[in-house]
């Protein structure tokens, strides 16, 4: 059996293979009302065609703790138990189909209040569902954005508590695995970064200070999630910056951190919190970077970007390079990814009864 369809255990959770669907948000949540950050029909459908595709682990997309802690007014949330009872369907329906259900936690911070994407992306006020953004400090992302509040210790606390009780209704909602995000310039790597934080008290200034908010996330949400599911954690391992930002240095050093304190995966990327930088995509361009973690931390590490080909991710996980891909894009052009994949590799996939006749 290829290496790519392997099933892979973490704590007590076994997930049928290594293809696996990394968040990616929808913005088709309603912006206000009493189903607000609630998923609805088109995420049911959205989700339900990988599973029945052979993904053997799902993540849902960025699920914020907060209403002000969404990219969009758009996005789906989990602070409210109306929007536990939603997510039910879905993750009924992903382990009825032996996917694994799992959940990415989430604070925009300076980046949230936006448009949706194929609205232009650009910043929204109250007269269009949005609210003004908090951040470690008061440095806007990038000229488009608005200069965000600075959190006080009183509300970083706040923030904490609301990961905390994200990850609770988590667990009632059905999700095996919860993932924090920690990546793409979002409030959690805002706190890591030097290039966006510049606070000078207990949050900030030396590589201590600015992972303090992560780690407390971390603790709180590992306190809530039991011990025989796993947590991963999604990293930008590189802002691209050549000296001002967070580094793979910092990522091989935090990656050990975070294991003892309960993370099982660490889940890599790149970039996200710098804008106007040259970023060198190519067809797994961000593969070396989970592999330097991999080798050098006691961490086990999933890769993401531009994987596209079986053969190519059949590579990454035989070579030693990561313990399972995510495949973004390609998952969205093809929800059957998992079973062409199988069938060109000799590996063994779950196929719904209904389709049978297709295989």
């Amino acid at each position: 059996m290829s290496t790519l369809f392997q099933p892979y255990t973490l704590r007590d959770v076994t997930i049928p293979n290594r293809v696996w669907m990394p968040p990616m948000c929808q913005y088709s949540a309603a912006p206000e009302g009493p189903g607000a950050g609630a998923p609805g029909d088109w995420h049911f459908a959205h989700y339900a065609a990988r599973a029945a595709g052979g993904t053997g682990l799902i993540v849902v997309e960025a699920t914020a703790v907060s209403p002000e802690g969404r990219i969009s007014p758009y996005d789906l949330g989990i602070w409210n138990d109306t929007q536990v009872e939603a997510f039910r369907r879905i993750t009924r329906f992903l382990a009825s189909q032996g996917t694994v259900p799992a959940v990415q936690l989430a604070h925009a911070g300076r980046k949230a209040s936006t448009d949706r994407p194929w609205k232009g992306g650009a910043p929204v006020g109250p007269d269009a569902h949005g609210w003004r953004p908090v951040a470690p400090s008061a440095v806007a992302f990038d000229e488009r954005h608005p200069v965000p509040d600075q959190l006080s210790v009183e509300q970083i606390r706040d923030v904490v508590e609301q990961f905390r009780a994200a990850a609770r209704r988590a667990l009632a909602a059905g999700f095996e695995i919860a993932e924090i995000h920690g990546a793409h310039g979002y409030l959690i790597n805002e706190f890591l970064s030097p290039h966006s934080n510049h606070r000078t008290d207990a949050y900030g200034g030396s590589y201590g200070n600015r992972t303090r908010f992560a780690l407390e996330v971390v603790d709180a949400v590992r306190e809530e999630w039991p011990d025989d599911k796993p947590l991963f954690f999604r990293i930008s391992a590189t802002e691209w910056l050549e000296e001002s930002g967070w580094t793979p240095d910092d990522t091989v050093r935090f990656a050990s951190e975070l294991h003892a304190h309960g993370i099982d995966l660490l889940d890599v990327s790149t970039g996200g919190n710098a804008s106007a930088v040259r970023i060198p995509a190519g067809p797994g361009y961000q593969v070396p970077f989970a592999a330097r973690v991999r080798n050098e931390t006691p961490m086990p590490v999933a890769a993401v970007g531009l994987i596209t080909g079986a053969e190519q991710a059949e590579k990454i996980l035989a070579n030693g390079e990561a313990d399972a891909v995510l495949l973004g894009r390609e998952l969205l052009r093809n929800p059957s990814w998992a079973r062409h994949a199988a069938r060109e590799l000799g590996g063994e996939v779950h196929v719904p009864d209904q389709y049978h006749r297709s295989v």
